[in-house]
Parts: C-alpha cells; sequence; structure tokens
C-alpha cells in the first residue's frame, strides 16, 4: 500500500527538494513526511549514494589530510552528504545455534547547516535518519526499518554520553566513546538488547582513515572501524528470549559521494579469521567494460597496527570470485565466493549462513553472517549492493 502524504508538507519538501538534493531521494523524503510509515518505492544502496546531488558544492570534500579525532569524530559530520554507524555481529545461542544481527543508523543531509535556510522552529531539519535492524539464523532472516526527521526527541547523535537512536532503537554509551555501550532493538517480529565492550583501538582504514573508492580517487570517504567486539546479551524472537553471546564489528563512515556514476555498487566483507586477526575487504563493481573493478582491503590486528592492500597499488594481489549465486525477491545475489589475498596467503571460501538475506526495504540490497573455510577459517558478514 503507497502512503498517504500529508498534503501540509508536499509544496515546501518539493521546493526544498528542487534546491538542495537530487530527484533520487524523492522516495525517501516522501517516505519520511508520509502521514504513514509505508515505504513509497524501493531503490537501489549504490543509487542513493552513487549520484551527486544538485549543489554539490555546498556539501564538503573528502581530502587525504584530515585528522581524526576520538570522540568527537564518533558525533556526526552535518555538512558532509552521508553517514551512518554500522554493527554487524556473528553470536550463538546458549545450544549453540549461529545467528548474526545487524543495525544500521544512517544520516542523509538535505542540505548542509551553513546552506538550510529552514530554521524558523525548533522542528526545522536540513537531516533525516534512517535505520535498518535484522536478525538472521540459518533457515530465517527478519528485517525491519525506521525513518524520522533529525530531532532530540526522535533521531539524533549526541555525546555525554554518546547516543546513536531513532525512536526506540538506541547506542547508549557509559561515556562520550563508543564503549562500554548498550544496543536495544525492539521490533513486533524480534528485538535484542545487546552489552558492547572493546578495548582495542580504533582501526583507520585506506591512508589513515581515507578511504578511495576508485582507481582515480575521484571518490573517497572518511572511513574507520573497530573489528574487536565482545558482546553479550539478548534476542527475542517468536514471543521467546534467549542469551547470546559472540563477536561484534562496527564500522563508521561518511562522504558526500560513494560511488562514481560509471560504478554500479559493492560487494563488503568484514572477517574474523581464527588466528586472532580481522579482515576488511571489499570491491567497487564497475557499471561496464570501461570501468574496471576497484578493490580495497586492510588485515588488523586487536593492538591497534594493521596493513592495506589496495588494487591500485597492486592489481593482481586481491581476487575475488562468485561461487554461488540465490535469487530473492529484491535481486539475484552472489552468497559465496572464492577470496585470495597473495601478499596476505589467504584463500579462502566465503559462504552465506542464510543465502536468502536480502533486505526487503525502501533501499535494496543484501546483508548476512558469513562462514569462511581455507587457508583460515572464521565468521563475519557480507553487503552487497547494486544487483
Amino acid at each position: 500500500m503507497k502512503p498517504i502524504i500529508c498534503p501540509s508538507f508536499v509544496v515546501s519538501v518539493k521546493a526544498k527538494l528542487e534546491r538542495t538534493i537530487s530527484w533520487l531521494l524523492l522516495p525517501a523524503l516522501l517516505m519520511l513526511v508520509a502521514c504513514q510509515p509505508e515505504p513509497a518505492t524501493t531503490i537501489s544502496m549504490g543509487g542513493l549514494l552513487g549520484e551527486s546531488p544538485s549543489q554539490m558544492e555546498d556539501y564538503d570534500s573528502v581530502t587525504p589530510d584530515y585528522q581524526f579525532s576520538f570522540p568527537a569524530d564518533h558525533q556526526s559530520h552535518d555538512n558532509f552528504r552521508q553517514e551512518w554507524w554500522y554493527l554487524t555481529a556473528n553470536m550463538q545461542t546458549q545450544t549453540g545455534e549461529q545467528l548474526g544481527i545487524q543495525w544500521t543508523q544512517f544520516r542523509i543531509a538535505l542540505a548542509t547547516n551553513s546552506s538550510s535556510d529552514d530554521k524558523k522552529t525548533n522542528w526545522a531539519t536540513s537531516q533525516m535518519y534512517m535505520a535498518h535492524a535484522a536478525l538472521t539464523s540459518k533457515s530465517n532472516h527478519q528485517a525491519a526499518e525506521k525513518w524520522s526527521r533529525g530531532h532530540p526527541n526522535l533521531a539524533t547523535i549526541s555525546a555525554q554520553p554518546f547516543t546513536a537512536k531513532l525512536d526506540n532503537w538506541q547506542w547508549i554509551s557509559e561515556s562520550d566513546g563508543l564503549f562500554p555501550a548498550t544496543l536495544s532493538v525492539a521490533n513486533d517480529d524480534f528485538s535484542y538488547q545487546l552489552s558492547l565492550i572493546s578495548h582495542a583501538p580504533m582501526q583507520l582504514q585506506g591512508n589513515k582513515g581515507y578511504s578511495i573508492k576508485s582507481a582515480d580517487a575521484a571518490v573517497a570517504s572518511y572511513y574507520y572501524s573497530q573489528p574487536f567486539i565482545d558482546l553479550t546479551g539478548t534476542i527475542t524472537r517468536n514471543g521467546k528470549q534467549e542469551l547470546v553471546s559472540g563477536k561484534a564489528w562496527l564500522d563508521r563512515e561518511w562522504s558526500s559521494q560513494f560511488l562514481t556514476k560509471a560504478q554500479q555498487g559493492w560487494d563488503w566483507f568484514s572477517i574474523r579469521l581464527n588466528d586472532g586477526s580481522a579482515l576488511m575487504v571489499f570491491q567497487l563493481r564497475g557499471a561496464n567494460e570501461d570501468t574496471p573493478d576497484f578493490y580495497s582491503a586492510r588485515r588488523m590486528f586487536s593492538d591497534g597496527s594493521g596493513r592495506n592492500i589496495n588494487s591500485s597499488q597492486s592489481p593482481d594481489d586481491i581476487s575475488m570470485t562468485p561461487i554461488n549465486w540465490q535469487q530473492t525477491d529484491s535481486g539475484n545475489y552472489p552468497t559465496s565466493w572464492q577470496l585470495a589475498i597473495n601478499s596476505e596467503q589467504i584463500d579462502v571460501t566465503i559462504s552465506a549462513l542464510n543465502p536468502d538475506s536480502n533486505m526487503p526495504l525502501s533501499i535494496a540490497y543484501w546483508e548476512g553472517p558469513i562462514n569462511v573455510i581455507g587457508s583460515h577459517n572464521g565468521n563475519g558478514y557480507m553487503e552487497l549492493t547494486g544487483y
């Protein structure tokens, strides 16, 4: 069912869209102001993040000389177009069942703080938020979504203590830092409440946090991770509460453009290996033969050290080959892969715990837990977009 759009919002929303954002964001914004919270349409993650806004010059650019500062950079960067706080976890129940959870809070700018002229009331905002949550087992995948305008009472990122919330989905830390923290997500079909602890240094991806997304560095993001998180808590499904424990991974990323128009989407993997290290690897796929795929990876250790690998420096170092595909309601996705990184002596087979883990939300993509076997064993998460 299509949402009923509140008439009082439509004229001002359309005018602001023409001034500040690509029409590609129209379905998302219409859903935001809808009287009913049902999505108006489905767009791709690659489409949302790959198109330049009409006034790109108003947004801040990603440059290689940025100096990260914590805990300040845990907060939002409102003069960039897009940003996210993104947690995945591989867990086990007390009976040993494998589970995965995902929580992501996205921030999408309608205008920069400096360019916005809509500041007449406390309810005015230049930011909107979207959050996704999922619970995945071998036989079931459940996903949910929320949208909100940015407002301290609705959806926000704040300090003292660090808080990322959208309605009753909330990450709340004990300090300005990210950890220790609790993450609470409640839905009709599933919920979870998790305690998160990490003592490891943050990992800066790419060149000291400057993560390029194409061989010519035409687009880039600021990107850091925490791959070493211990997790305990409870999940609720089918009306039953269960104890869980496991390992989690947090990614933080912001930019004003994540893809070039010649790129179709990405395949992203977070992997914990049985030697205690962690591996982040992604490829950005070209939309046609004229645009080569771009690879990047980082092998990380709990003391904060790590090694970078990307296809600009070592074109033949990373090899990623799909093995099996899964047709889902939102697309045909490669859910098994052969991954080799020669310089790290890694050659593994990656398989989805549940191949039918597409996210049937207003933005279409695949997201789910994976198992890894081969030169190294392990588990982690996989995200696939643009299919």
